[in-house]
């Protein structure tokens, strides 16, 4: 082990928990922020190994520590403070997002219904059969497929406004 591994071992065994408290009350309590802090501050003290002794190192390591948090707040209040962009200067919004969160919603109001209603929505509405066509796929009556149909259609009207949607 060379010499500055030796000083900065018991650099950090000597002085990281008092150099912790320290830097912590300075930072308001940011646990985070003080550990980076003091690990930056024995990543200095290794550079200058050759000039630090364990025992003697406190007032150079609490100056270095101190010098660190003054210019991180420096920094932090150097940057510029977010500017609120008003509705006007927004860009508009495309009808292809409009369109993506109905059909979001009505997907969502689809699954709320029975299978029975939603498989009849879908194969006259999305598939586009016939009700002959739509009867026969399913296997099932064509006056059944418009009864199911006028109920689903009011189950997806009403599923469809519970979720705020409404006509247009």
């Amino acid at each position: 082990m060379d010499r500055g591994e030796d000083v900065v071992r018991q650099l950090y065994g000597r002085w990281r928990g008092p150099l912790h408290g320290y830097v912590l009350r300075m930072v308001g309590g940011d646990h985070q922020h003080a550990e980076d802090v003091v690990q930056e501050t024995l990543l200095r003290a290794w550079r200058h190994a050759d000039e630090l002794t364990p025992a003697d190192a406190g007032p150079w390591l609490y100056t270095v520590a101190r010098n660190l948090v003054i210019s991180g707040f420096r920094k932090r209040g150097g940057r510029n403070s977010e500017v609120p962009i008003e509705a006007e200067h927004l860009p508009p919004v495309s009808d292809a997002v409009d369109h993506v969160l109905q059909s979001w919603q009505v997907a969502e109001a689809l699954r709320s219904l029975s299978a029975d209603h939603r498989n009849v929505v879908v194969e006259l509405y999305y598939r586009r059969r016939s009700v002959a066509e739509t009867a026969t796929v399913l296997g099932i009556p064509a006056g059944t497929v418009k009864s199911r149909c006028f109920y689903a259609l009011r189950a997806l009207r009403d599923a469809l406004e519970e979720r705020g949607v409404t006509r247009s």
